[in-house]
């Protein structure tokens, strides 16, 4: 059993955080109530590291098509433990078409390290305001992702996810992505600074996971700052084994002990052109169709896919 090596750092200063109360105490209930959180809470945040060098070797099995990143990443936890520091490493950036499994991955990524994860979509994403929080003086204005992360979260490394960074838009007033060059190099971002609060915070730990389709609209100033890998569809063979491991993981969830250990050749060739995304679901209701019709095995007929009118499928 691997048991997760935890450490604290502090993420902002509390003398800054009572001072910045003092200054604005009474211009907004919401900023007023944020800071009294963060002088409660204490500053202090964990961040962890996997006491195994072995912790990652789950998802070479459960994410196969990740093997070049997670190669990468294995090396790194071993740096991480031979120096004794914390597994701290530069931003990814996940290149693949929809339904390759970035997204699952980058969660996966946070389970093995014990911390928590954000998922931001980029696609909705018309300011920046999102990831910088908005100033106080703005009417509806909030806190941005970051600083909220490291403020409510346990952790002063999460993972936070930037899915379809590719399609963030914005304006000559407002980047959704400005902030990222700030936010992706260890030195600046250690004194984040949030617009709604106003108090320097500390992002230099957060582990960074970029997704997009491609690299078009993604600025070569930003991409400089990342590690990017380009995701491949899974193989026939590594599909085959990403959906027995996830019928296997349903079975023994659901308690349905009698049920067969290993699905039917047939039944995954059926499962083949269903995205990682959509796996999960799809076993479900082939599993209630057989147990519906009294079997303890999942059937060809049992795989019902669904698919959008006027839209193929983009899979395995």
């Amino acid at each position: 059993m691997s048991i997760t090596l935890a450490r604290t750092r502090a993420v902002y200063d509390l003398t800054e955080v009572q001072e910045a109360l003092d200054r604005n105490r009474g211009r907004s209930p919401e900023l007023d109530a944020f800071y009294e959180r963060m002088l409660e809470t204490g500053a202090d945040r964990f961040v962890t590291t996997p006491s195994s060098v072995d912790a990652l070797d789950p998802l070479f099995e459960e994410c196969p098509n990740f093997d070049e990143v997670l190669d990468d990443l294995a090396r790194y936890l071993r740096l991480a433990h031979a120096g004794d520091k914390g597994f701290n490493v530069m931003p990814i950036l996940l290149l693949g078409g929809p339904g390759v499994g970035k997204t699952h991955f980058a969660k996966r990524l946070a389970r093995a390290m014990s911390t928590e994860c954000e998922l931001i979509s980029m696609n909705a994403l018309s300011a920046g305001f999102v990831i910088t929080g908005s100033s106080a003086s703005w009417r509806g204005a909030k806190c941005g992702k970051v600083a909220e992360r490291l403020v409510r979260g346990k952790y002063a490394n999460p993972v936070l996810v930037l899915d379809e960074v590719e399609k963030a838009s914005g304006s000559t007033q407002s980047d959704p992505l400005a902030a990222l060059y700030q936010l992706l190099e260890p030195e600046t971002s250690k004194a984040f600074r949030d617009e709604f609060i106003d108090v320097d915070v500390d992002a230099s730990q957060i582990f960074w996971v970029l997704t997009a389709n491609s690299v078009d609209g993604i600025p070569s100033p930003l991409l400089n700052r990342m590690a990017v890998y380009e995701v491949p569809k899974p193989t026939p063979e590594q599909a085959a084994g990403i959906a027995q491991r996830m019928y296997r993981g349903l079975v023994e969830e659901l308690n349905l002990g009698g049920f067969d250990d290993v699905l039917a050749d047939g039944v995954l060739d059926k499962l083949a052109p269903v995205s990682p995304r959509d796996l999960r679901k799809t076993l479900l209701d082939s599993l209630g169709y057989a147990v519906a019709d009294g079997r303890a095995h999942v059937s060809v007929d049992d795989i019902r896919l669904r698919q959008a009118p006027g839209k193929s499928r983009i899979g395995f």
